[in-house]
């Protein structure tokens, strides 16, 4: 069993947790991701190391609790604990002294760009981030990311913070004003990475996207994780998460983590009918 150290809401529905353990904490890089286990029946779930704290042996995750099983953990709090948590999984980003690069976080997708945006002002870049979010209420990081960046921007679909737009729209008017971008990192839903890249191919610009398919073991035995990469079958799991995003088969992509939808939307349901019943009983 693994200990939860911290639990916090940085949003709605999005919380962030820290959990007891050394090993991964020690050796984990930008880019990777572990896959936790709440129970013994409980489903497997991948989710990107945002950050961890070698001096205390902690690793950061950051959730949003949209099925089942991360509304289940959105409701752990510290001191309690999970079965399982295994990692560090997945190649380590790339990083190097590319020059100029801007790192896109849409939504939670933020917690998956903050690590390498480190990592990337580490090796000396010049870091522009985008931090995009449906409202104010859902932006998270917000201090964080302007720790590690030379600029940082943030955009809201509905205008209440920030600039009012997208992360692309932002990304467009940097490439108006005359800023030479080397490298564009991009996480967050599908469509949104789509849309960076399809902004992006026409200048030649570096896109790099981390890909969030079906996922189960992490070890690339399984095989749900394949994805349409350069017109060859790629696993998520050990050979990205992180792919050339001008290669990316985002149809593909799409289509595949639709697979389960139906299955995924009983699931929840049933989930909360039985939270429902819980509450009841406790009541009476």
């Amino acid at each position: 069993m693994y200990q939860i150290t911290e639990a916090r809401f940085l949003a709605q529905d999005i919380k962030l947790f820290k959990i007891k353990e050394p090993k991964i904490a020690e050796k984990r890089k930008a880019g990777q991701f572990v896959i936790i286990r709440i129970e013994e029946h409980g489903e497997r779930i991948p989710l990107t190391i945002a950050d961890s704290d070698t001096s205390d042996g902690t690793v950061t995750i950051i959730v949003q609790g949209v099925g089942k099983t991360t509304k289940q953990l959105n409701m752990l709090e510290a001191g309690d604990e999970i079965m399982d948590i295994v990692g560090p999984l997945g190649m380590p980003s790339h990083i190097e002294n590319f020059g100029t690069t801007v790192s896109i976080g849409g939504g939670v997708g933020t917690a998956i760009a903050y690590p390498t945006a480190v990592a990337l002002k580490q090796a000396g870049n010049h870091v522009i981030t985008i931090n995009g979010a449906r409202s104010k209420d859902l932006v998270i990081l917000e201090e964080e990311m302007k720790e590690v960046s030379d600029e940082a921007y943030i955009t809201t679909d509905d205008g209440t913070y920030g600039h009012h737009g997208f992360v692309t729209d932002m990304l467009q008017k940097l490439i108006d004003d005359g800023t030479k971008i080397d490298f564009v990192l991009a996480i967050g839903p599908i469509p949104m990475m789509k849309a960076v890249s399809d902004l992006t191919k026409p200048h030649g610009i570096k896109t790099i996207v981390s890909l969030n398919p079906i996922m189960i073991d992490g070890t690339g035995m399984c095989g749900g994780c394949r994805v349409a990469v350069g017109g060859k079958v790629k696993f998520a799991c050990v050979d990205g998460p992180e792919f050339d995003a001008h290669d990316v088969d985002f149809k593909n992509l799409t289509d595949r983590n639709r697979m389960y939808q139906e299955y995924e939307k009983k699931s929840l349901e049933l989930y909360e009918h039985e939270c429902k019943l819980n509450k009841q009983i406790v009541k009476t």
